[in-house]
């Protein structure tokens, strides 16, 4: 996969670290811009459309949770990367929950930050086989456009969550196990907490469920995973 032209903003208040980050970017191909707080990136943004934003949680001002929220509701196809020194889960579940499509905890190896980069590009720009549509019931999927649609509107879908929600509709009716939708949507070697995929679960629920708390599309098959059931 050719890096080139590809825009990452890095978000870091702690200039070695950042600038450390975005030496190995530029070393491996990609376009990148710097911010130091969550207020200089939003006026980044003005001018600046990034592809992948590495997003720092700790930043002064505007904290990365906060930052994400906003970038959510304007930019729903950019994929976020959150960065954390912090190993509590309930850090890692708020990123996801409130849209990031992957994390790293500090200090991590900057090779592992590229690897992860470009798995979500892989999935992003994933070549669409046979049909470029799938619909199911009330729901589309169009694969060309990277949207998705319920009774005809459109509903916002972060690049990891379209991800998954491919997989499910590809194989409608069949239990998934969570290992089996990790692997498809992370890559095999993906060493992230399992319970990232039940967030991402949750949070397409409240998204597409008439009623989340007694979901009726995305099932829950206990004590293996997850099926995907339509009208």
């Amino acid at each position: 996969m050719s890096n080139e032209n590809i825009k990452v903003l890095v978000v870091e208040d702690e200039p070695s670290i950042r600038k450390f980050i975005t030496i190995n970017l530029v070393r491996n191909g990609f376009s990148v811009m710097e911010a130091e707080s969550g207020e200089s990136a939003l006026e980044i943004l003005n001018s600046f459309t990034p592809r992948v934003i590495v997003l720092d949680i700790m930043l002064p001002g505007m904290d990365g949770f906060e930052f994400c929220r906003r970038v959510r509701q304007e930019m729903p196809d950019t994929a976020i990367i959150m960065l954390t020194a912090r190993t509590q889960d309930n850090d890692k579940i708020m990123g996801l929950e409130l849209g990031a499509d992957d994390y790293m905890v500090k200090p991590f190896n900057p090779l592992e930050l590229i690897a992860r980069i470009r798995t979500i590009l892989r999935r992003m720009d994933g070549v669409v086989e046979n049909s470029k549509r799938i619909r199911l019931g009330k729901f589309l999927l169009d694969l060309n456009a990277q949207k998705f649609f319920k009774d005809s509107v459109e509903i916002n879908l972060t690049p990891t969550e379209f991800s998954i929600l491919k997989m499910f509709m590809t194989n409608s009716g069949r239990a998934l196990s969570r290992n089996e939708l990790l692997n498809s949507v992370w890559g095999k070697n993906y060493f992230g907490d399992l319970k990232a995929l039940d967030v991402y679960i949750r949070r397409l629920r409240e998204k597409l469920e008439d009623n989340p708390s007694e979901p009726k599309y995305i099932e829950t098959v206990w004590g293996y995973g997850y099926r995907w059931q339509h009208d």
